[in-house]
């Protein structure tokens, strides 16, 4: 019966230097999990950066396209806007406010919002926006302020959605930029 005793005491201390090993291993393990986790961590902040970076040279590249052509396209269209500014940012009364493009000639003012996919939800938020205009960008009373939003391709019939909305609507191509709202179209004064 000692043997068996001692048998067992043998197999009971392999047990615990095995079960001790196992935890070991176990750590071992836990602490590569995390330091995996960590490393998808930083790539996944990486990529957003990158990401954001690309958005937002995009967005600029489409601003540029579209600029280049606002003073000949609202010029045809009887405003006789003489210059530009873009990226008009600010802040009034705690408020942060960012307007895309400006056209202006001192009496009237197109205040324009670019979009890459634009999506009824931007016409609204714009929208929004266009009755504040006025305020943020200290304008005079008696100055005239349309809105118009410029976009490359558009979601679910939001481009049909501005024009209801009297905006004016510009199509970017690859080259270019035009108004698309018929000729007869009466502009909402904001």
């Amino acid at each position: 019966m000692s043997t068996e005793i001692a048998e067992i005491r043998q197999l009971l201390k392999e047990l615990v230097i095995s079960q001790k090993e196992t935890d070991a291993k176990f750590k071992e393990t836990d602490s590569k999990f995390k330091e995996t986790d960590a490393k998808f961590q930083e790539t996944n902040k990486k990529v957003k950066e990158a990401f954001d970076l690309f958005t937002s040279q995009w967005g600029r590249l489409m601003e540029s396209l579209v600029e280049g052509d606002i003073i000949r396209i609202f010029n045809e269209r009887g405003i006789k806007v003489q210059d530009t500014s873009t990226r008009r940012k600010g802040s009034y009364q705690g408020e942060n406010y960012e307007f895309d493009i400006i056209a202006h000639n001192g009496k009237e003012t197109v205040i324009i919002e670019v979009k890459t996919t634009l999506r009824v939800s931007d016409v609204k938020s714009f929208i929004k926006k266009l009755p504040k205009a006025r305020t943020y960008l200290r304008m005079d009373d008696d100055e005239v302020i349309y809105g118009a939003i410029a976009y490359l391709q558009a979601d679910a019939g939001s481009e049909i959605f501005a024009q209801k909305e009297k905006l004016f609507v510009i199509r970017a191509t690859g080259d270019s930029a035009a108004i698309i709202n018929q000729s007869d179209f009466v502009a909402e004064k904001f």
